[in-house]
Formats: structure tokens, C-alpha cells, sequence
């Protein structure tokens, strides 16, 4: 299966890098979601941040944390996959890496969704319970 069966109709969400961290930890909040795709321009991807991120800038700089901005805490060094790659390429990359939220970049390199763990996982398991199923009607079918 390919990652455009996870993405069809999924958003991403932006911010930029000269954003607050208070700005980011609200966006995060208001998008119930985990990581953020630093962005000019809503296309070129300068960074990722994630709530792991503000938690690990939090250890002796908790006091100067309101101050930063989202550049002082964001990973630049991001992995992206393509719509055509496989989710099994995807969990793969995860999982080495030890990431949790992937871009999705056109041929281009611009930015059109991202794709995370959970919905990694997700799929996985619609695709272990379809396995599971056919397997039972084959069972019960006496073929």
C-alpha cells in the first residue's frame, strides 16, 4: 500500500520559525496535533517541530522557554517521503530514525501532508483485521 491511501484528504499544518513558542504550543493545542511543518510559505519545508521538541528545550531554560522562538527548537534535518512511497518504506524510516512524524513532499519537494505514527499504525491494523477476515470467510467457507 502507498502512503497516498493515508493522505487523501489529511491537512498540514504550518507555522513559521520566527513564531513564539507560546504561539506554537496554542497551534499545536487548537490542531490537536503533535508536530508542526516550519514553513514560510506553506511549500518549502524549513524544519519540523514537535511537542518532544518544546519538552527538550524545557531542562534549564523552563524560565527563558517563553521567550524562544520556534527556530531555537525545531529540527532542520527532516525526512520526507513521496505520496508513491510504500507505508512499509514509511515504518521502516520511523522506526530506524526513531521519528514520529513524516512530511509528505511532491516531486518537487513541496510540501502536500504529512503522515504520522499514529497513522502508520492505524492503517496497519485495518490491513492486519481485512488479513484476518478473509482469512475466516476462507476458513468458514470449507475452501
Amino acid at each position: 500500500m502507498k502512503v497516498s491511501a493515508i493522505i487523501s484528504g489529511k491537512r498540514v499544518e504550518t507555522i513559521s520559525a520566527s513564531a513564539s513558542v507560546h504561539d506554537l504550543v496554542n497551534s499545536l493545542n487548537s490542531h490537536h496535533v503533535g508536530a508542526l511543518v516550519v514553513s514560510s510559505d506553506g511549500k518549502k519545508i524549513d524544519g519540523i517541530v514537535s511537542e518532544r521538541d518544546v519538552v527538550r528545550a524545557m531542562p534549564g531554560k523552563l524560565d527563558q522557554l517563553i521567550g524562544m522562538h520556534v527556530r531555537d527548537i525545531m529540527t532542520v534535518d527532516v525526512h520526507t517521503c513521496t505520496a508513491d512511497s510504500t507505508i512499509a518504506e514509511l515504518m521502516k524510516m520511523m522506526t530506524e530514525l526513531r521519528i514520529r512524524h513524516v512530511p509528505v513532499v511532491d516531486a518537487a519537494g513541496s510540501l502536500i501532508s504529512i503522515v504520522s505514527i499514529g497513522d502508520v499504525v492505524k492503517n496497519h491494523m485495518s490491513e492486519l483485521d481485512s488479513e484476518r477476515q478473509a482469512l475466516k470467510d476462507y476458513v468458514t467457507s470449507g475452501n
